[in-house]
């Protein structure tokens, strides 16, 4: 593949299509009693999605809405949440957005698939990436709660967790999310006590992903359909 790496956010567009029902089942959690996050093939920044979270008050994991983008609590402004989209693995632990949320408020992200872009010729060419055999799975994720000083309402914001990219995605970006095994959730969510937790944040094996270009439609945030994930022919 010809043409510059790197272009974009990474992971700036993933798909979740798997629906909330079989999630709930997937991951041994209650189905969210409203769950009207919808499966979506193009999911953008600023959307709310669907994450898997940890009550350490009721012991339980629970599926529930956060907006992508990650607002601190700090914050004056909600709107730098439009740029906190991914925190960088190698310093999700020290950058002042990001460290309370890593220690304490951690999240996965279920998804079918993600995207990634390369620049060519002057163009955007995306590309879709998702697991060989086509099972969900789920990224490594920080939330973040954030209350309005003139409402007092709250926003509960994430952003997901990127790595440098495997041999399968480095071919359109040199970044990737962060994707976390079963075996590695109860320490991720805070269920289990871990303090290896920097050790989960590398590449995915690249065996057992694959990846193709695909419908140039998906650079619109306004498409969403199947037809997003069609392979491209290559000249």
């Amino acid at each position: 593949m010809a043409g510059s790496i790197g272009c974009g956010p990474v992971c700036g567009r993933y798909r979740r299509t798997t629906k909330t029902e079989e999630l709930a089942r997937l991951y041994g959690v209650a189905v969210p009693a409203a769950h009207d996050v919808p499966v979506s093939w193009n999911i953008a920044p600023g959307q709310d999605v669907l994450t898997l979270r940890f009550n350490a008050e009721t012991g339980e994991r629970s599926l529930d809405a956060l907006r992508w983008g990650l607002v601190p609590h700090w914050a004056k402004d909600p709107k730098v949440g439009h740029r906190l989209i991914n925190a960088r693995s190698e310093t999700v632990d020290k950058t002042l957005s990001y460290r309370q949320a890593f220690t304490k408020r951690r999240c996965l992200i279920p998804a079918d698939g993600f995207y990634e872009w390369q620049r060519a010729a002057g163009r955007k060419i995306p590309f879709h990436v998702q697991m060989r055999n086509g099972s969900p799975f789920t990224m490594a994720g920080v939330w973040e709660g954030w209350q309005d000083p003139v409402t007092a309402e709250w926003l509960r914001t994430c952003a997901i967790l990127t790595c440098p990219a495997n041999e399968i995605v480095e071919q359109a970006h040199d970044r990737m999310p962060v994707i976390l095994d079963p075996e590695q959730h109860a320490a991720w969510l805070g269920e289990a006590e871990s303090h290896f937790l920097k050790a989960f944040l590398v590449p995915y094996p690249g065996e057992r992903m694959t990846m193709w270009e695909t419908n140039t439609r998906v650079n619109s945030a306004r498409e969403n359909d199947a037809g997003l994930i069609e392979r491209q022919l290559v000249d």
